[in-house]
């Protein structure tokens, strides 16, 4: 039972706001909004995925929990985190730190819900490239959000396919260039102490008979600034990014490029629960008295290529990206000067001559990552009178003596194979194999008498199989199983920042290692209504568990836990008619500690902090003419805090709700929206920090707040 789940009263008046209705919201022009109106409410489209390494296939034939976000169901949204995209898929969890200078925290079956920073134990990508470095670190500030069309989500264990920190893979699609030879369309929205415009610029060329064919573009530039929701949690922040498609000599070919440079993404902090309860505004006073806060850039080209071969299909990738990151912290300020290289080659075939037809896939991935990493003392809090000590030789300037310096290396390579029979019946057996090695390298260059050479490598490497077996009842039903394996070393982050505070690399953290089973069942039913339920049971060896250093505030360290068990259910189901359309999924999560023991303490049979046991996400959406209404409600039960199971969350229930025109005037489209976020202004916990010291374990949800979003088209 929900005995801890929350809900406020008196919603009434949001749900009856839906049925107000209005119309869809759409990314890209299309010959008329009545015909978009009609496609997009009347029935749900087939859904198609590439996720799984495959060419584009119905998750009806894939023996794993596949999900694609339904945005085109929820139009108008801010597209200020990941939190709004990823809205209503069941197993996922964004935590929304209301930090502009932490990403938020994206978990799929608890992988990745202790993350310290950024996302960790998810495969994220975009377009297929991969967004996650090679130690499993994903730094998801840079990813230009208002270009995303679809988002398609493998919920389960899938090293098999994508190697490490893998607990659930995440892919990112990009909005295709519109369809006539040119549109334009600016959005700005004003809300929760931030303003944000964006202007997109799109076109494609008519077939030609030339050397290329089928040419795109598109050009997105985004500026986002303010004070933020929270005091010290000022955001300063721009992107571009670009995208070309065209098909030469028949192979298609996709370039981008990415450019994101935020000078200023201040750190508010968590809080305590006296300090939450009196008011969710506040920072964390320690985080203003070292000024911590972040200036980060970052670049990134890619290009793509596929091309039909020998009756099959081969994909390929090359990317190479420069992040430098300046990050004052409580307790040191932080400079980065990251360097990264990689790229895949990937093929699918189907052998139909075969009495039972055979699909074939295999596929290398490649990454390598170096860091140039610096550690100074933080002497913000050093009055510019006081007099010059070794830890702070300038008083007044904020950069104190070096504490670190060292060049850091992480690269991967892995290797995968896929076998999938079609048996008659319905019947699909397939099976999966993949060999990863990653290898680590730190080379200290601050050595002196008080301080040894604290230089090391360390070879880590898996193999990982899988096993799937789906059964096609119909043509839209389909009940499915599979065998699944996932392992996670430590980023090189979790490997240096060692408890005793020594550089180097910690010898002792060895890789986290997972086994899981599941069963499920998905439908599309009438072409109405769309349901899935999974089933799932994982056995985690060596859990990394991350815990605040004593007496060295925003240090975090990690430890291995022996063994845990996660048992859970997922389900989703989503309905669409003329004038309405709905979507709710539904999780519940049992983890617990098998073995683990610190010190002289066992928490054995607690639960696994960071995850509530029931998460509940539902939207609706309704249409008339051209107004549209939406509301959305995400209900969780309380959570562990710490792995003592001392300090919880409570419970709560957080609606949303937006109401907009979509009105056209020959070649010009207007879209004015309202929203009203957590309208009943429920005071919560949205994301935990664990095992935090100085009780500061709560990141609090954002307040109520009213935006105001508008959007012009011209094509």
């Amino acid at each position: 039972m929900l005995r801890s789940l929350v809900f406020p009263s008196a919603p009434t008046p949001l749900l009856v706001a839906v049925f107000l209705c209005g119309a869809d919201l759409t990314a890209q022009a299309r010959p008329t909004t009545d015909s978009v109106r009609r496609d997009s409410t009347q029935t749900l489209r087939a859904l198609r995925v590439s996720v799984t390494r495959d060419v584009e296939r119905t998750p009806f034939e894939l023996p794993f929990a596949v999900s694609t976000a339904p945005l085109s169901a929820r139009p108008a949204l801010r597209r200020a985190g990941a939190n709004e995209l990823l809205l209503a898929v069941p197993g996922v969890q964004v935590q929304d730190r209301a930090n502009p200078s932490q990403d938020q925290r994206i978990a799929i079956r608890g992988f990745g819900a202790r993350s310290a920073f950024g996302v960790r134990g998810v495969r994220v990508l975009r377009d297929g490239v991969p967004v996650s470095l090679p130690d499993g670190q994903t730094p998801t500030d840079w990813i230009d959000l208002e270009t995303i069309d679809r988002i398609d989500i493998v919920r389960g264990t899938a090293a098999a396919l994508y190697g490490n920190a893998a607990g659930g893979v995440i892919d990112m699609r990009s909005r295709a260039p519109a369809a006539v030879p040119f549109t334009a369309q600016a959005r700005v929205w004003d809300g929760g102490g931030l303003q944000r415009g964006n202007a997109q610029l799109s076109g494609s060329q008519a077939d030609s008979t030339g050397w290329w064919q089928r040419a795109g573009w598109l050009l997105s530039a985004t500026r986002t600034q303010g004070d933020g929701p929270r005091r010290w949690s000022r955001l300063d922040a721009s992107s571009l990014f670009a995208r070309g498609l065209a098909t030469v000599a028949g192979t298609r070919l996709e370039l981008q490029a990415t450019h994101y440079d935020a000078p200023r993404a201040e750190n508010t902090g968590a809080l305590t629960a006296e300090e939450l309860a009196r008011d969710p505004r506040l920072p964390d006073s320690l985080n203003i008295t070292r000024r911590s806060r972040k200036a980060v850039v970052q670049t990134q080209l890619a290009l793509l290529g596929e091309r039909e071969v020998a009756g099959g299909t081969i994909r390929g990738s090359l990317f190479t990206s420069a992040r430098t990151l300046d990050n004052p912290l409580p307790f040191a300020m932080v400079a980065v000067d990251r360097a990264a290289v990689g790229g895949g080659v990937h093929g699918a075939w189907r052998v139909a001559r075969l009495a039972w037809p055979v699909r074939l896939g295999a596929g290398v991935d490649a990454q390598r990552v170096r860091d140039e990493r610096f550690n100074y003392e933080n002497c913000a809090a050093v009055a510019a009178t006081a007099p010059a000590t070794a830890l702070c030789p300038q008083p007044g300037n904020e950069r104190g003596a070096t504490r670190l310096d060292q060049q850091e290396r992480a690269a991967s390579v892995g290797a995968y194979g896929r076998v999938e029979v079609e048996a008659p019946h319905g019947l699909l057996a397939s099976v999966a194999l993949r060999h990863d090695q990653v290898q680590f390298r730190v080379r200290d260059r601050f050595i002196t008498p008080r301080n040894a050479d604290d230089s090391g490598d360390r070879s880590l490497q898996a193999v990982s199989p899988m096993l799937g077996l789906v059964w096609r009842v119909r043509p839209q039903w389909s009940l499915y199983g599979n065998l699944s394996t996932a392992f996670e070393t430590p980023t090189v982050t979790e490997l240096t920042n060692q408890e005793t505070g020594a550089a180097g690399l910690n010898a002792t953290l060895d890789p986290q290692r997972t086994r899981t089973s599941e069963i499920g069942a998905q439908a599309l039913l009438g072409g109405r209504v769309r349901a899935d339920v999974a089933l799932f049971r994982a056995v985690v060896l060596d859990e990394l568990v991350p815990f605040d250093v004593p007496n060295q505030p925003g240090r975090r360290a990690f430890r291995n836990a022996g063994r845990s068990t996660r048992t859970g259910a997922e389900t989703s189901v989503r309905a669409a008619w003329p004038a309405f359309e709905t979507g709710a999924a539904y999780t519940w999560s049992r983890f617990r500690f098998d073995r683990y023991v610190v010190g002289n303490t066992s928490f054995a049979g607690k639960a696994i902090p960071g995850v509530p046991a029931h998460y509940l996400q539902a939207f609706g959406t309704g249409r008339r003419g051209a107004f549209w209404s939406s509301v959305e409600v995400t209900a969780s039960s309380s959570a562990s805090a710490n792995d003592g199971g001392t300090v919880t969350s409570a419970g709560y229930a957080v609606w949303n709700w937006r109401a907009g025109l979509d009105a056209a005037v020959g070649s010009l489209r207007l879209q004015p929206t309202v929203s009203l976020e957590n309208a009943f202004d429920r005071r919560h916990a949205s994301s935990l920090v664990i095992n935090a010291t100085r009780n500061r374990f709560f990141e609090p949800g954002l307040p109520r707040r009213l935006t105001f979003l508008t959007s012009l088209q011209w094509r």
